[in-house]
């Protein structure tokens, strides 16, 4: 994908965006969008692009750490359900419950009693979320394995992705096969009417943000609203406000003017 072409569309797809969280608050509707796939499948980019003109109030990622032993206590559902989204929300999940029928499988995080539990559940679950009016969308971002490993490698380089490389990203490399295994498994079980599965072809890092963000769009039957008039005063002339001297003040360093300066 031709940076340019990408930029240009990106920002018009962004808009769009903008638009649709409007909507989204003035009609109370609430949004739950699922990101799944592959380690280094690209889901970080699509959701930060998706965000990044966002009101914040109002657009929430979740993106959860391991259950910590409060919370391995209770119904594998419980800590998600808490973070769904109330009346004019959008809540983006990187990853999600679904990391009991990937991960947690896979690596054996779970007994296979509860692996079985997951997927009986995930669709009655997602059944009672629709029903009860929250528009659901899950992603599955799909990569090729030489394309995640390249990436593996750039983040080895990268000091400020270095944090993105985790033992958990390399099992996933051994572990190629069975990480297929699973989410066919899954698929089987969890890709419903009410709520499907629709997969992204990620090797394409520009074109997949692209046809993210399209389609989401496609998935809320959002109508642009008319902003309100909005008419910006004069500043009105100080009559009795002397500011202090600067020197009473604590500044931070001019470090910019010291690189300019060279």
């Amino acid at each position: 994908m031709p940076k340019e072409l990408y930029e240009a569309e990106l920002e018009r797809l962004q808009i769009e965006l903008v638009s649709m969280q409007q909507w989204i608050i003035a009609t109370g509707a609430r949004v739950v969008v699922i990101f799944e796939g592959r380690d280094a499948a690209g889901k970080g980019g699509v959701i930060k692009r998706i965000v990044q003109y966002l009101n914040p109030r109002s657009a929430r990622v979740v993106a959860l750490p391991v259950p910590n032993e409060r919370e391995k206590g209770q119904w594998y559902f419980q800590r998600y359900i808490e973070r769904l989204p109330t009346a004019g929300e959008i809540v983006l999940m990187d990853r999600s419950w679904y990391n009991r029928a990937g991960v947690e499988h896979v690596l054996g995080y779970c007994t296979d009693e509860q692996y079985q539990r997951f997927l009986d559940q995930a669709p009655v679950v997602e059944r009672m979320l629709v029903d009860d009016g929250i528009i659901l969308v899950k992603y599955w971002f799909s990569v090729s394995d030489d394309v995640q490993q390249a990436r593996f490698r750039s983040r080895l380089l990268d000091p400020m992705r270095r944090w993105k490389l985790s033992e958990t990203d390399l099992l996933s490399i051994l572990k190629w096969e069975d990480y297929s295994r699973a989410k066919d498994a899954m698929f089987e079980v969890t890709d419903t009417p009410e709520a499907p599965w629709w997969t992204i072809e990620s090797d394409d890092k520009r074109a997949a943000r692209l046809n993210t963000i399209r389609h989401l769009l496609s998935q809320v039957p959002y109508e642009r609203l008319e902003p309100e008039d909005v008419t910006i005063p004069d500043r009105p002339k100080a009559n009795d406000y002397e500011r202090p001297p600067r020197e009473k003040f604590r500044y931070v360093p001019d470090h910019a003017k010291d690189i300019v300066a060279g």
